[in-house]
C-alpha cells in the first residue's frame, strides 16, 4: 500500500490518502474502512441528459465523489471493495444525499476520513505500508486427486487454485489408467504452481501430503521441468520443501505451519508468530488451564488483574458495527500493552485466525495462574473458559 498523505490531529480526527497496490492491500482497506467513515475516490456515474427536443440520452462520466459509508462488501476473488453510501459533497453530476456505490480497486487512489482514528486503525496503516509484508510463502496441500495451491501472506491464506481430478483405482494387471490419471493430476498441479507462484517474492514453496504423494509429484514436476525446460522451476528447486500433511484440504495447513522444519524455514514471517502463539495457547490449555482463557468475559477480568502475558485477538472483532464495542476491544489492547503484555492481532482470513475464531476470537495466555476465573460462573453463552471444550476441529 502506498501512503500519499496522512493528517491526524491531536483530537485523533483526520484523513489519509492511500493507493492499494497488491491484493492484500484491499484486505487492509476492508479492515480500515468502517460504517460512518467518509471515502473520496474517482468513480463512473451514469448521467441522463435531456436534449432541446425533449428526448433524453444517457452517458457515463468519470467524476470524484465523497460518500458517507453505510455498507461495505469485499469481493475476495475480484479484489474489489464496494462501498455504498450517500454523497456528502457538492458534485456536478450527483445530488447531495444521493446514493452511490464506490468501487475501490487496485492502483486507484482513495482518501479516507474518520471521525476518530484509534491505535488499531493507525497500526493497520503502518502495517499495510510496510514493504516487507508480502506473500513470501506458497503451499501446495495435496492427496491423490485433490490439491489446494495457496499463498500465505502475513494476514491471509489465499487459495489460488483448487484442483480435483478423478483417478481410476489400480486394477490387477492394468495400472495404466491409474498412472494416466495421476499424470494428468500432477500436470494440472504443476501448471497451477507456474501460474500462481511468483518466485521473485516467494522464498519457500511447501509441498505437503499424506504418504508418498508429495515425493511422487516432486519427482514428476522436475522430470517435466527438465523435459520442457521450465527454467523458473529448475532455478528455484532449492525453495521447494516436502512436508507431511494429514490430507489435501486447506485446514491441513495449520499442522504444516507447526512442523519444526517449516518453522525454521519460515522464521522471518509474521504469520509464523501467530501460528506459534496459538500453539502455545493450546499447550497451556491442556497443561496449565488456569493460565489460559478464552472468551471476552474471562479475558477482560484477566486484563483488569494485569495478568495477561500474550493477548490473542481476531481482527474480526474490530470490524463490529457497534462503536462502543470496538472501543472496548481497542482499550483492552492498549491496557495489555501498557501492562507490558504482548498483543497478537490475528487475521480472520489466515488459517490461524480461522482457528482463533472458533475460540470466540479472543484468548489470553497469563503470567500467573488465576484459578478464580476458572471457578467463576459463566453467565454469557458466547464466552468460554479454560477447561471448556478446547477441541480444535476444523
Amino acid at each position: 500500500m502506498k501512503l500519499l498523505g496522512k493528517y491526524v490531529d491531536k483530537g485523533m480526527q483526520g484523513n489519509v490518502s492511500l493507493v492499494p497496490e497488491e491484493p492484500e492491500d484491499m484486505w487492509h482497506a476492508y479492515n480500515l474502512i468502517a460504517e460512518g467513515d467518509s471515502v473520496r475516490s474517482t468513480t463512473i456515474r451514469k448521467v441522463q441528459n435531456e436534449t432541446a427536443t425533449g428526448s433524453s440520452t444517457s452517458s457515463r462520466v468519470r467524476t470524484t465523489l465523497t460518500i458517507a459509508v453505510e455498507s461495505i462488501d469485499f469481493d475476495t476473488q475480484a479484489c474489489v471493495l464496494r462501498l455504498k453510501g450517500r454523497n456528502i459533497e457538492e458534485n456536478q453530476y450527483v445530488k447531495m444525499g444521493a446514493y452511490h456505490t464506490l468501487d475501490l480497486e487496485l492502483n486507484r487512489k482513495f482518501e479516507l476520513r474518520k471521525p476518530e482514528w484509534d491505535t488499531i486503525a493507525l497500526e493497520r496503516i503502518d502495517m499495510a505500508c510496510d514493504p516487507t509484508q508480502s506473500a513470501d510463502v506458497a503451499a501446495v496441500v495435496m492427496q491423490e486427486g485433490l490439491a489446494h495451491v495457496c499463498l500465505i501472506t502475513a494476514s491471509m491464506t489465499l487459495v489460488r487454485s483448487k484442483i480435483e481430478v478423478s483417478i481410476p483405482r489400480k486394477r490387477k494387471g492394468n495400472v495404466q489408467q491409474h498412472e494416466k490419471g495421476l499424470a494428468k493430476f500432477y500436470e494440472q498441479v504443476m501448471q497451477s504452481i507456474l501460474r500462481h507462484v511468483n518466485f521473485e517474492i516467494v522464498k519457500c514453496v511447501l509441498i505437503a501430503s499424506p504418504g508418498f504423494v508429495r515425493d511422487q509429484f516432486y519427482d514428476y514436476m522436475f522430470q517435466q521441468a527438465v523435459k520442457m525446460d521450465y527454467k523458473v522451476l529448475l532455478d528455484n528447486k532449492s525453495r521447494f520443501m516436502l512436508v507431511h500433511a494429514s490430507s489435501g484440504f486447506k485446514h491441513s495447513l495449520r499442522e504444516v505451519l507447526q512442523d519444526p522444519a517449516v518453522v525454521a524455514k519460515m522464521s522471518d514471517t509474521k504469520a509464523l508468530g501467530e501460528v506459534k502463539a496459538l500453539e502455545v495457547f493450546y499447550m497451556m490449555l491442556q497443561c496449565e488451564p488456569a493460565k489460559a482463557f478464552y472468551g471476552k468475559k474471562h479475558v477482560l477480568r484477566a486484563a483488569e488483574a494485569q495478568s495477561i502475558e500474550t493477548l490473542l485477538i481476531s481482527d474480526n472483532l474490530f470490524r463490529c458495527q457497534d462503536v462502543n464495542l470496538r472501543k472496548e476491544y481497542v482499550n483492552l489492547v492498549e491496557s495489555v500493552r501498557d501492562a507490558g503484555g504482548e498483543v497478537k492481532i490475528f487475521s480472520s482470513m489466515h488459517i490461524s485466525g480461522e482457528q482463533l475464531s472458533q475460540l470466540t476470537g479472543i484468548a489470553a495466555i497469563l503470567r500467573f495462574p488465576m484459578p478464580e476465573l476458572e471457578d467463576s460462573d459463566d453467565d454469557d453463552d458466547e464466552d468460554g473458559a479454560a477447561g471448556g471444550d478446547n477441541s480444535d476441529s476444523d
